[in-house]
């Protein structure tokens, strides 16, 4: 028969262990803090290159960030769960491409959205304009729609009274006095279309990736607040600690810094301005 204090010292170690054990799990779980985080060519994977990712580095996470060239992949892989957020898109685009997929993902915070655009290297003004001219813009429906407002605020075209702004086409479009043609193009190919046509409407991150300075533009949109980018995640992930921490990235004075240095003239919310 073992002395009882052996076995005493047994059953001590023995619990210790056990607490050990449990102890360890949680501790492992917070340990482990990766992000794969998904933006667009240009000015939005840049930000995050430049802006976010060294913040939340030095709070201990590791990030990895996957670049796109369209505005479909982004959304469909943070839903299929590839990635843990995506930072490309606007307020409206996001909650209609969420509506038509069925998809639960939602807005964490607002950041910084290079204006969209009117560039052309045939005319030097919108009042340059001429009969028949062609115009590319985003065949997406929301920036389409956001493309035709910025021309009937330059007065060249008119929405019928009514139509709901965020959700205008072509045949919504009662006054085209200079009859312009509208050539609707993928996002990313409209900095292409430049020299085929008279004028191009292209979205900020895709002109500064290809080349374009936002100073070069013919026009630039006044961005309205819900056309600022937003931080998607899944609507299960909004709670979680490292949605908070990429919040608080973005709402950062360490943020707002590098936008002032390296961003100028981006829209920007109202906490970073």
């Amino acid at each position: 028969m073992k002395n009882p204090v052996v076995r005493r010292s047994l059953l001590a170690a023995a619990v210790a262990a056990v607490t050990l054990v449990g102890l360890a799990a949680p501790v492992q779980a917070q340990a482990k803090k990766e992000l794969v985080i998904g933006g667009t060519a240009g000015s939005n994977i840049d930000q995050l290159k430049q802006g976010i990712v060294p913040i939340l580095e030095k709070k201990g996470y590791k990030v990895k960030l996957v670049e796109f060239n369209d505005y479909v992949q982004p959304n469909l892989a943070l839903a299929q769960g590839s990635l843990n957020a995506n930072f490309f898109q606007h307020r409206v685009y996001l909650q209609k491409f969420a509506a038509d997929q069925k998809l639960d993902i939602v807005e964490l915070v607002q950041g910084p959205i290079a204006p969209l655009g009117v560039y052309s290297t045939k005319r030097k003004t919108l009042e340059e304009a001429k009969t028949g001219d062609r115009v590319t813009l985003p065949n997406d429906p929301s920036n389409l729609a956001r493309a035709l407002v910025l021309l009937e605020q330059n007065q060249l075209v008119k929405i019928k009274p009514g139509i709901d702004p965020l959700r205008a086409s072509e045949k919504d479009l009662v006054e085209n006095p200079r009859q312009l043609k509208f050539i609707p193009l993928e996002a990313a190919q409209l900095p292409r279309s430049l020299g085929d046509t008279e004028y191009a409407i292209i979205n900020g991150n895709f002109a500064i990736s290809s080349g374009l300075k936002l100073t070069e533009a013919v026009k630039l949109e006044k961005t309205p607040d819900h056309y600022l980018n937003v931080v998607a995640v899944k609507r299960a992930d909004k709670d979680t600690a490292w949605a908070k921490d990429l919040e608080a990235a973005y709402r950062s004075a360490e943020y707002k810094a590098v936008v002032d240095s390296k961003f100028q003239g981006y829209a920007k919310p109202s906490f970073l301005q």
